[in-house]
C-alpha cells in the first residue's frame, strides 16, 4: 500500500534489508582445518576436522563452493560425502606445503605435509545444496 507522502519505495527498502539480514543471519559458521601427510609415497595420516564457531567470524566473502547435500544439514556429511571437490576447492584457496627427503646409504625417504590451516566458512544450507564460503 502506497503512503500519501509517495514513500512507497522507503518502505520497499526497508523490507528487502529485513527480508535480506535474515537470510545472512539463516547461515552457519564453522572452523574448518585439513592435513594431509604422505611418508614414503604412501598416505599415512589425512585429518579434516570442522566444528562449529562459537563467535561471529569476520571478513570478505572469498569464491564459494556449491556441494549437493540431498536435504541434509550436516556439514560432515556433506563434506565426506563430497571430499574429492572439496579437496580440490580448498587446494585452489592455498594449501602450505612442507617438503622434507633424505638420501641415507642409498635409501631415500620423504615427507610431504599439505596443510590448511584453520579457516572460518560460511555454510548456507538449501534443501538440494550448501554453499560453502571462506571468510579472508
Amino acid at each position: 500500500m502506497r503512503s500519501r507522502d509517495g514513500n512507497c519505495t522507503l518502505s520497499c527498502k526497508l523490507c528487502t534489508l529485513i527480508l535480506l539480514s535474515s537470510l545472512a543471519l539463516n547461515a552457519s559458521e564453522y572452523l574448518i582445518s585439513y592435513r594431509y601427510v604422505v611418508k614414503d609415497t604412501i598416505l599415512y595420516n589425512e585429518t579434516l576436522q570442522i566444528s562449529k564457531a562459537m563467535q561471529i567470524c569476520e571478513g570478505i566473502p572469498q569464491e564459494s563452493l556449491t556441494l549437493p547435500s540431498s536435504g541434509t544439514k550436516d556439514i560432515k556429511k556433506i563434506i565426506h560425502t563430497n571430499m574429492e571437490n572439496f579437496v580440490a576447492y580448498i587446494h585452489k584457496l592455498g594449501i602450505s606445503v612442507e617438503h622434507e627427503e633424505k638420501n641415507i646409504n642409498y635409501q631415500n625417504k620423504s615427507t610431504i605435509i599439505l596443510t590448511m590451516h584453520t579457516t572460518c566458512f560460511k555454510v548456507d544450507f538449501n534443501d538440494n545444496f550448501a554453499k560453502i564460503t571462506p571468510l579472508k
